[in-house]
């Protein structure tokens, strides 16, 4: 798992539904700070929680991970048990 320094900042989680998907959700990860390798902590969420995601570059929001599916919910505890960021420090989007 990823060792880092706890951020102040906000990270938000939200999980879209699209129809054009078949109605399947995909999960997007944004507000991590720019140092952080974006890939490694894609490799460990997509490892850890056996779905698959991608890094996708927003021109407001900057790099944003997505996974497939609802991970909402694991990826804020695993981000916490990681040291990434503080649970106070999380909002979860959605439904």
């Amino acid at each position: 798992m990823l060792r880092t320094p706890v951020l102040e900042q906000k990270i938000m989680f939200m999980c879209v539904y699209s129809s054009e998907m078949g109605g399947k959700s995909l999960t997007t990860v944004q507000g991590l700070k720019k140092e952080y390798s974006y890939n490694k902590i894609l490799k460990d969420l997509k490892k850890e929680f056996c779905c698959n995601g991608t890094v996708v570059q927003d021109p407001e929001l900057g790099q944003v991970i997505q996974l497939q599916g609802d991970q909402r919910k694991n990826v804020s505890t695993f981000l916490v048990q990681a040291g990434i960021v503080k649970k106070e420090n999380i909002k979860i989007h959605g439904f």
